[in-house]
């Protein structure tokens, strides 16, 4: 049962990140045509599409699939808890949980320049497309070189 839910866990991070990688750059192309009416209307549309259809379901099946990993990893790490192997875990689920923050900023941000109130420049969100990247690069040493 372990590896079906850490392939499932694998599956809905994949599709959570897609939606951090690709949200900002809509941003970015919404901030830099704001005096396009109708682009604005279908960049809107395709934000809280994107956000509220693919985005919450993937967040919420990778946080409850990896909390049953947690659960179940004592019995497939032959009785030794993961939060016992050091503190990579504890580390990683930081990691995680600033993701979890800049996830929801991002929702912020959808709210925002649907009620053209974000006054963030398409530099500003070029830039904050990049800090998934970066936690995603911590997140994977962690769990594969377990440093702690």
């Amino acid at each position: 049962m372990y590896n079906w839910i850490l392939w499932f866990h694998i599956i809905s991070m994949v599709s959570w990140f897609a939606v951090l990688f690709y949200l900002p750059r809509l941003f970015v192309y919404h901030v830099e045509n704001g005096t396009n009416n109708g682009f604005v209307e279908v960049v809107e549309v395709m934000e809280m599409k994107i956000y509220k259809y693919i985005g919450v379901p993937s967040f919420w099946a990778t946080l409850l699939s990896g909390v049953a990993l947690i659960v179940l990893s004592t019995a497939h790490y032959n009785g030794v808890n993961v939060f016992a192997m050091g503190g990579w875990m504890h580390a990683k689920l930081t990691l995680v949980a600033l993701l979890a923050v800049y996830f929801f900023s991002l929702g912020r941000y959808r709210l925002k320049l649907k009620e053209n109130t974000a006054y963030k420049s398409g530099k500003f969100f070029r830039i904050y497309n990049e800090i998934p990247t970066l936690l995603l690069m911590g997140i994977v040493a962690l769990v594969i070189v377990k440093p702690f």
